[in-house]
């Protein structure tokens, strides 16, 4: 059996919490074995309280977690700033790493991230699970001229479900980002090098959709049912067990790039805003 052990800024976590379940609903190959954390969640359940919760043995440090696994994961998904500290001894292990989204707070960030990894021959990737799910696997990609995506919750927090499936759709390179939608209801538009366009937009209660326009004049509509994390989870043990990266990290940078425009864009509505290169 292969130990996966969890990396995150506080336990106390949706993530930390579903995903050691999900792993088991995968069989027996793998088994969350050890975690650590930063610090506690303010206000939250401690991260020896989430230890006894869980029956998953709380590292003391770092080095710990890295030395006694076989494949890592680095948590903190609604805290991305974090990640450049979480993931430097991870990235330097020669293990497989998952880095769990948003996997950078900007384009620098992502770049010297993916840096260290290759230095050091780490095998990592990040993705959200809106990468994998089946509706937008069954797209035929080719031909796509725009795609407008639907998603819930904040932009800091949740753009990145968003912006992830329309490079993956599109394949394509954003080169500037405008801001078109309100405090409470971000909504972005993106314009490619190759002229083509994309928008997301935010709404509370809304579930993941797609309307996906083709150059030949036909669209089709792509609305998210299945589970989320089943194809993620499988997804992410594959590459542990082969450490065969799923997600170029050309894809990654591309997305990360896209993104902090648009955080940018959100403080200057509808005025351009170019995206790093």
């Amino acid at each position: 059996m292969k130990k996966i052990g969890f990396i995150d800024y506080y336990l106390d976590e949706w993530h930390a919490d579903n995903y050691p379940g999900f792993i088991k609903k995968h069989g027996g190959a793998f088994q969350v074995a050890s975690a650590w954390a930063k610090c506690d969640k303010p206000g939250g359940v401690t991260n020896a309280e989430w230890s006894r919760r869980t029956g998953i043995p709380l590292a003391q440090t770092i080095e710990e977690v890295v030395e006694h696994s076989d494949c890592i994961v680095v948590l903190s998904p609604d805290n991305p700033e974090q990640h450049e500290t979480l993931v430097d001894l991870p990235l330097r292990s020669g293990k497989p790493v998952y880095v769990d989204k948003t996997f950078a707070p900007d384009l620098a960030a992502a770049k010297r991230m993916f840096d260290l990894a290759d230095a050091h021959g780490t095998p990592c990737y990040s993705c959200s699970a809106l990468g994998f799910v089946e509706e937008y696997s069954r797209v035929e990609r080719a031909g796509i001229e725009t795609v407008q995506t639907v998603g819930p919750g904040s932009f800091a927090i949740y753009s990145i479900h968003q912006i992830e499936p329309i490079i993956y759709l599109t394949d394509g390179v954003v080169k500037r980002v405008m801001s078109v939608g309100t405090a409470r209801h971000p909504a972005l538009v993106f314009a490619f090098a190759d002229g083509r366009t994309a928008r997301t937009a935010h709404f509370a209660n809304a579930g993941f959709s797609a309307q996906i326009g083709y150059a030949d004049g036909h669209s089709q509509s792509v609305e998210v049912k299945s589970d989320l994390f089943e194809r993620f989870i499988a997804e992410m043990l594959q590459f542990f067990e082969t450490g065969e990266i799923p997600v170029p990290h050309a894809r990654t940078l591309a997305i990360m790039a896209a993104r902090h425009a648009g955080q940018r864009a959100l403080e200057t509505p509808f005025t351009w805003v170019n995206v790093e290169a």
